[in-house]
């Protein structure tokens, strides 16, 4: 009788083992193909500089080693300028128009840059947690292990891909991306 409990007990176990929320997996396949090949999408990113907020739109193409090229398309008045992030740092390239704005979360994030902190997160942060919001998978990463990490909140949408991205520093929204056209290369 208490050999059966306890095999009745391993099974138990099991099953509940088995049933648990695919989203962990989920996450850890798109980092997977993340880390595996490039990408490219367009983002749409709002920056909240506490008494103002400014959008952009970015043309991105990621490349396998996680490398931004970008290109701005909005607004109007800075378009064509082009840039590039990467773990190493980042450039700006253009010929009479500047990008003059201030940077977030304590001088560590510029607007053009969250693209790149968004897949960096996904690609090797600290996953938090994963839960499903309105039928879309949330994966919740910092960026670093440190206590003023980034916070990434990413919404995948059915085909398990970024749709929407909000970056937090010290439980504040500093930035909202929308990615539109994402796809691997």
């Amino acid at each position: 009788m208490k050999k059966r409990i306890g095999l009745l007990l391993c099974a138990l176990v099991l099953c509940g083992c088995a049933g648990q929320d695919s989203g962990l997996s989920r996450a850890l396949e798109l980092r997977a193909r993340l880390n595996a090949a490039a990408c490219e999408f367009t983002a749409v990113i709002t920056a909240d500089f506490d008494s103002y907020t400014q959008c952009f739109t970015l043309a991105c193409t990621v490349q396998a080693d996680g490398t931004v090229d970008f290109e701005v398309e909005a607004p109007a008045e800075i378009a064509g300028i082009t840039g590039q992030v990467s773990a190493s740092g980042g450039k700006l390239l253009f010929d009479d128009i500047a990008l003059a704005f201030p940077l977030l979360a304590d001088g560590r994030l510029s607007p053009v840059a969250a693209p790149w902190a968004m897949l960096r997160s996904l690609r090797s942060g600290y996953l938090n947690y994963t839960t499903v919001e309105g039928g879309c998978l949330c994966i919740a990463v910092d960026d670093t292990y440190e206590s003023d990490a980034l916070h990434i909140d990413v919404w995948l949408d059915a085909a398990d891909l970024p749709q929407r991205s909000e970056i937090l520093w010290q439980g504040r929204k500093i930035l909202t991306i929308t990615l539109e056209n994402f796809a691997f290369l």
